[in-house]
Formats: structure tokens, C-alpha cells, sequence
């Protein structure tokens, strides 16, 4: 074999091991949730070496979606770290042979203490098994080592387990979008899920109109804009809007006649308009059902306050 071969077998041999993990759940798994969602302290997840390390991302996942949650090397328990419990916490304890050493010795510490204990291991005949409330088989076949030594495919398989957690957590919470950007507020994620249309509206030099404007006159104003629309405006509230596609449209239809046409009678008369506090994606998602480009912010009277552009969006 090729060494492109040997990693694309690596790939088959992980990703077979993750649908191998469909039959191995049972009411185990929704036992566990059940767990979680009763607790009213935190999910503390701990493990051992590369179990460890899994579980540190596990605790990540659960805690940015909803779940208190953190990691704690049972190593550490022994050295003060156990006062970080409570009896309202559940322990999720990973172990690929459900026989590491360091954290059976961490178990009998949590029994006293009446926490529950889910289990996550390979093993479901293990002591840790044996010892937990309820256990979370992430037994593979072999690991994707071609000395079936490293692991793997376990620990794949016991991520996948933990993303499967989480995921099944976040729709018994009715997790949002809204609830996501509060838990990652910074990045482009955060940006996009919390800025709001005041936040990116463009408010000078609008390129409002009256509808009785001829449509010679109204190229100009939209064109100075450069927004490629006009706001067609009465008594200061919106009555309608136009295009630059729409005035393309109307010289195509009219020709010579084109020049004696007013804004009303080419306007979309119901524009597409967001409050200041609409948040992006929202207006995002308007745009794209709609295909707009554009969206007018508006008050509570229909009163022009600014304009969201497409790009406006991009942040």
C-alpha cells in the first residue's frame, strides 16, 4: 500500500467505527441526558491521557451549548481539586478500558458524595462500567493503528459520543442561535449572531423621493445614492421603493414614453423593512427567500432610519 493508502484506510476504518456506535445505543444513552438535564450543578467530565483529552473537548462542547461544564484531571482530585464538587453535579468519567487506574481510585470519592456517574468506555463489563449509573458504550472493533495500538478509533468514536451528548442536550433545551452567540460572543460567529440592524445600517445621503417625481429626475437621486434604489417618501413615511432594476425595466417597456412616468408608477409599494434592533441573520434570511439586496430599517410609524445593503451583512 501507498501511504496515501494506508491514510485513506485510516479514514474508512475511524468513520466505520463511528456508525458502529448506532447499535451499541440504548436506553443508556437517554438515561444520560435524563441525568444531565436533572442536574442542578455542573457536568464535570474527567479522564486519563488521550481519554483526557477528549474529554477536555467534550466539556467544551457541552459547556458552549448550554451545559455547565468543565474538565478536571483526577489527578487533581487527590491534590485539593475534589472541593470543585457538589452534590448537585454529575461526573462524566472516560476510559477506554474502563480500568485506568487513576480514575477508579477517583470513583469511590464521588459514590461517597452521591453524584451520579456516567460512564463512557469501551468496555461495558469494566469495573468503571460496573461502578457508574449508567454507561456509554464506545466500544470499537479495532483501532485505525496499523499495529492496533494508538488510539484511534476510540477515541473517535468517544468524541462522536460526546458531540452525540451534546447535540441531544441542546434539542431537549430548544438551544437557539440567540442562546449560542451569548456563550460566543467574540469571532465572526459571535458578530453575526448578536449585531443588529442599527449596528450596520447605512443612515446618510438617503436617496429618498416624492412619488409624483418624474422617473428622469429619479435616476439621478438613485444614482447619487449609490445604493441602486430610491425610497419613495410622503409626509415623511414610506410609500414605496424603486430599483435601478425597476427604472431599467420601465425604459424597456416605454421607451420614449419613459421620461413622462412618475416614481408611483413603477414602485414596489410593500418594501421589505426591518426594525433597528432585526439581527443580521434575521435580515439575511429575508433577503435570501425574497432575492433583495436590500432591506429599509424603519420605526414603529414607517418612518425611514437607514438601509442594510447585502454587503452591510458580510462581516
Amino acid at each position: 500500500m501507498t501511504t496515501k493508502e494506508y491514510a485513506i484506510q485510516c479514514i474508512k476504518d475511524e468513520a466505520q467505527a463511528v456508525l458502529n456506535l448506532i447499535p451499541q445505543m440504548d436506553e443508556n444513552f437517554d438515561r444520560a441526558v435524563e441525568l444531565i438535564m436533572g442536574c442542578h450543578g455542573k457536568v464535570i467530565v474527567t479522564g486519563v491521557g488521550k481519554s483526557g483529552h477528549i474529554g477536555a473537548k467534550i466539556a467544551a462542547t457541552l459547556a458552549s451549548t448550554g451545559t455547565p461544564s468543565f474538565f478536571i484531571n483526577p489527578l487533581d482530585v487527590f491534590h485539593g481539586d475534589l472541593g470543585v464538587m457538589t452534590k448537585g453535579d454529575v461526573v462524566l468519567a472516560i476510559s477506554n478500558s474502563g480500568h485506568t487506574d487513576e480514575l477508579l481510585r477517583f470513583i469511590p470519592m464521588v459514590l461517597h458524595m452521591q453524584i451520579p456517574i456516567i460512564a463512557m468506555s469501551g468496555n461495558p463489563q469494566s469495573l468503571l462500567a460496573k461502578y457508574s449509573t449508567c454507561h456509554l458504550n464506545v466500544s470499537v472493533e479495532k483501532e485505525a493503528c496499523p499495529l492496533n495500538l494508538a488510539p484511534t478509533s476510540s477515541t473517535t468514536a468517544t468524541l462522536v459520543m460526546g458531540d452525540a451528548l451534546a447535540v441531544a442536550l441542546m434539542e431537549k433545551r430548544h438551544f437557539r442561535p440567540q442562546d449560542f452567540a451569548q456563550f460566543h460572543p467574540g469571532g465572526e460567529l459571535g458578530k453575526r449572531l448578536l449585531t443588529t440592524a442599527q449596528d450596520v445600517m447605512l443612515t446618510e445621503n438617503m436617496p429618498t423621493l416624492p412619488p409624483e417625481m418624474h422617473l428622469g429626475e429619479a435616476i439621478i437621486l438613485v444614482s447619487k445614492g449609490k445604493l441602486g434604489l430610491g425610497v419613495a417618501e410622503k409626509e415623511g413615511r414610506i410609500v414605496g421603493l424603486i430599483t435601478d432594476g425597476d427604472i431599467r425595466r420601465a425604459m424597456e417597456k416605454w421607451q420614449a414614453e419613459f421620461f413622462n412616468r412618475t416614481v408611483s408608477d413603477i414602485m414596489t409599494r410593500t418594501p421589505k423593512t426591518v426594525t433597528p434592533q432585526t439581527k443580521i441573520t434575521e435580515i439575511q434570511q429575508i433577503m435570501n427567500k425574497h432575492k433583495i439586496h436590500t432591506v429599509l430599517v424603519t420605526d414603529s410609524e414607517n418612518r425611514l432610519l437607514g438601509v442594510v445593503d447585502h454587503y452591510a451583512c458580510m462581516l
